[in-house]
């Protein structure tokens, strides 16, 4: 008997009359409004427009839910296109599998034309989204408890997972929760970017890279421990090997780009009115509440000067008028 263990839902999908609410929707929906959020914060922050966040990622997100299925779609191509299996279940999204790595990928591409169309570097724009990435990745990966799917291996630890679902090959028993293990990765990861952007003001795409580089670390560890079927490649997992060679990639960049672009771009969104924004510290950035500060300080300043020789008269006036009545008395 098991004294302690995490529970699956007993079903992942509550009808409101014929409208169907899915767990793993809400999931996905509620992270791209977090990233969203926080990205628009540290966008301001770095001196960019409100807005300019949530009006790019209206090309990212589309985008990159696209790619997610792609990645999925081609990687596990069997699940749809093999014998006694029905295509149209790949357009079945809701019922779980977007791929990390081509979520990222064409959510790349469509940020580019948005950012693009607005005259903004895109590096720029990665680097105020990354943490966000990562807190929705980690409120995302919930959609799979939801499921009961993407669990690991067999365990009698105290957060075991317990899979009560004997649905497309599952065998009910006690399992390593590797979503939930991912889910706290993530939110480690969003904090480590925080963290190392504040310390070190990593700049011209230096954050997002970093996100991606500790992402796949974690990655690397937990996709070891998964028992769902995969391709495997010299007895690794195809996404093992994929989470190696982002990896990669994502420290040579960060390498290179340190070299090339030193520092922090001074410049984010050509125009952008920084009045009212505040640096990622909680003080007002240039164009915001101190230089309004200034302008009223020298507005007083002239105020004050105006005032001062009106001052000057009225006491000129007010000798004049007692040397007056003093000449009237004598």
């Amino acid at each position: 008997m098991e004294l302690a263990y995490i529970p699956s839902p007993s079903r992942g999908v509550l009808h409101l009359g014929p409208i169907p609410l899915r767990g793993y929707a809400f999931c996905i929906i509620i992270g791209v409004f977090v990233a969203v959020w926080l990205g628009n914060k540290r966008w301001v922050a770095r001196g960019g427009r409100s807005g300019t966040v949530a009006d790019i990622a209206v090309w990212a997100v589309p985008f990159g839910l696209v790619g997610g299925r792609l990645y999925h779609v081609i990687t596990d191509y069997e699940l749809y296109f093999s014998d006694g299996r029905d295509w149209v279940n790949a357009f079945k999204v809701w019922e779980g599998g977007l791929g990390i790595w081509g979520a990222i990928a064409l959510g790349a591409l469509g940020a580019w034309i948005g950012a693009r169309r607005r005259g903004i570097p895109l590096p720029a724009y990665a680097d105020a989204v990354a943490p966000g990435i990562a807190f929705a990745q980690a409120i995302g990966r919930w959609g799979n408890w939801f499921n009961q799917e993407l669990y690991g291996r067999e365990t009698h630890v105290p957060w075991a997972l317990h899979i009560t679902s004997s649905e497309g090959g599952r065998v009910p028993g006690y399992y390593h929760p590797t979503f939930l293990y991912e889910s706290l990765w993530c939110i480690g990861v969003a904090l480590l970017v925080i963290w190392a952007d504040r310390r070190f003001r990593l700049g011209h795409g230096r954050a997002f890279a970093l996100y991606v580089a500790a992402y796949c670390v974690g990655r690397f560890w937990i996709e070891y421990m998964r028992v769902d079927d995969a391709h495997h490649i010299l007895g690794l997992r195809l996404n093992d090997w994929t989470a190696i060679i982002v990896f990669l990639l994502a420290v040579v960049y960060i390498v290179v780009s340190a070299k090339r672009h030193p520092g922090r771009e001074a410049v984010v969104e050509p125009g952008a009115d920084a009045s009212g924004g505040k640096t990622e510290d909680g003080t007002e950035t240039a164009g915001g509440t101190e230089a309004d500060g200034a302008t009223e300080g020298e507005v007083d300043s002239e105020d004050k000067a105006d005032a001062e020789p009106s001052e000057t008269e009225d006491e000129v006036s007010q000798t004049k008028d007692e040397a007056e009545s003093g000449a009237k008395k004598s």
